[in-house]
């Protein structure tokens, strides 16, 4: 990370909170995408040397229709499948945003609480300006590191 007059954030924790940010909103868009529909609140969290994304409010219709008729399980292995299939996008958009290489990636959905969970695992620990955006998230101002809130709503 660069220092001097030419730096554009006051504070690096901004930087931080804004990468966040970022992530956040461009993921809600790529599940709106490629889903058909993007979820209502998300948030990154970026610890050491990973990235943590949680998505609430993105189940579909007819995945939301499914579970009334208790196949959590079909809905389940059709998102892991899904997201087995989408890889290679999903962390082309984070090594972009992030500048840094993803080693692995992993995707899971909870029903209780209703919740899609990315993790990307990167080759190196993140700035000391990400960690503590997400510190200062967690202390602070809860919003930080949310996507936009109208980020769902995004023609994509």
């Amino acid at each position: 990370m660069s220092s001097g007059d030419d730096h554009p954030y006051a504070n690096p924790a901004e930087e931080g909170a804004d990468l966040l940010s970022r992530l956040s909103t461009e993921m809600v868009r790529a599940q709106k995408k490629y889903f058909g529909r993007g979820p209502t609140r998300t948030k990154a969290y970026m610890l050491d040397d990973f990235l943590l994304i949680v998505m609430r409010g993105s189940q579909t219709q007819a995945e939301q229709t499914m579970l009334e008729f208790g196949q959590e399980n079909l809905v389940r292995e059709f998102r892991q499948q899904f997201e087995n299939e989408m890889t290679s996008r999903l962390v082309g958009m984070v090594e972009e945003i992030t500048g840094r290489k993803v080693l692995g990636y992993q995707s899971q959905i909870l029903f209780e609480p209703e919740a899609v969970i990315e993790i990307f695992f990167f080759d190196k620990p993140a700035e000391e300006s990400e960690i503590r955006a997400t510190a200062r998230g967690q202390l602070d101002d809860p919003s930080l590191g949310e996507a936009r809130d109208d980020a769902h709503q995004d023609e994509v």
